[in-house]
């Protein structure tokens, strides 16, 4: 009787354990009763009838740690749909280009399930599925592309191969939200020419900026040298104009106390005899001295002309003899 009671017990956990499923936020399980589709379930607790209804499992890829500590991916059956963004690293892949180029390119692709049903029954391996898919299209717009429009078309790759797959996923029940090309290796032939290229386009660009340096350090001469001419030009000239001005006032000076000295002459002369005749004597002698005075002078013409200038000083001197 005990045995009998402990049996039934069991019997009910068991049923009990089985009956009840408790379902996590942004999860899903599908329900089959007897290998039919039933019902999905939502997150939150649900009965279920036991060996009638049943969780159906799916294939998802699962990371495990290996004994060196290296993280890898395997494929194992969950009942539970994980409703989440996923992101699945696709592993390394060669792909020829346009102009007969072989690189290697590894991608991430982010996708999520929106539809758990269709994601269980339209596709049998939707990780392998998914993979395949995405590396077959990778080919192809790779191969559309040179090796250069592939280097710095990324984000046109992304967007164009996320589009693609978006629309072929989409009978699956998986929405792909976004693919980032990782790293693109194109031979080491081809990295060592480019390194070259760049080596030489960096070269030309220090040559182009080291001319321009020199050009403009040129012109700033020139400007510099330009300005200091003007400045001495200027210099020069405002020096001519002053000097010019101080003969002029020198001689205005000069030319105001001769006239002042003639007139005192003229005043004191003017009873006395004809001063005009002694103010030319005067000049006459003044000149006849300044052309005596020469350093090369050694022999010196006394001209016709003076012997009258000597009688008008021997007429002047007579004249002041007859005055008192």
């Amino acid at each position: 009787m005990i045995i009998f009671a402990v049996i039934i017990v069991l019997c009910a956990l068991i049923l009990i354990a089985k009956g009840v499923i408790i379902v996590e936020q942004q999860e899903a399980v599908i329900i089959q009763n007897l290998g039919q589709y039933s019902r999905t379930l939502t997150p939150g607790p649900h009965l279920i009838m036991p060996f009638i209804e049943t969780p159906r499992p799916m294939l998802k890829l699962q990371k495990q740690k290996s004994i060196d500590g290296r993280t890898y991916s395997v494929l194992a059956y969950s009942p539970r749909i994980d409703l989440r963004e996923t992101v699945y690293d696709f592993p390394r892949q060669n792909v020829i280009t346009k102009d007969n180029v072989t690189i290697s390119i590894n991608a991430l692709l982010y996708f999520q399930i929106v539809d758990a049903r269709k994601a269980l029954y339209s596709i049998e391996n939707l990780p392998e599925a998914i993979e395949k898919l995405t590396q077959t299209n990778l080919r192809n717009l790779v191969g559309q592309l040179a090796l250069d429009e592939t280097l710095v078309s990324r984000d046109i790759i992304n967007d164009k191969l996320r589009e693609i797959l978006d629309k072929a996923t989409d009978k699956w029940g998986v929405k792909v939200n976004r693919v980032e090309l990782q790293d693109i290796v194109p031979p080491a032939s081809i990295q060592q020419a480019m390194e070259k290229e760049k080596k030489a386009e960096q070269d030309r660009r220090a040559t182009i900026l080291e001319a321009e340096g020199i050009k403009k350090s040129a012109i700033l001469t020139a400007e510099g040298e330009k300005m200091a001419a003007i400045n001495k030009a200027e210099g020069e000239k405002q020096a001519e104009i002053l000097r010019a001005e101080g003969i002029a006032q020198a001689r205005i000076i000069e030319a105001d106390a001769e006239k002042e000295a003639i007139s005192r002459i003229i005043g004191a002369l003017a009873d006395k005899g004809k001063p005009d005749q002694y103010l030319i004597a005067m000049k006459y002698l003044e000149t006849m001295t300044a052309i005596t005075n020469g350093a090369n002078n050694k022999v010196v013409y006394m001209p016709y002309e003076a012997t009258g200038i000597l009688s008008s000083v021997d007429g002047i001197k007579q004249m002041f003899d007859k005055n008192p």
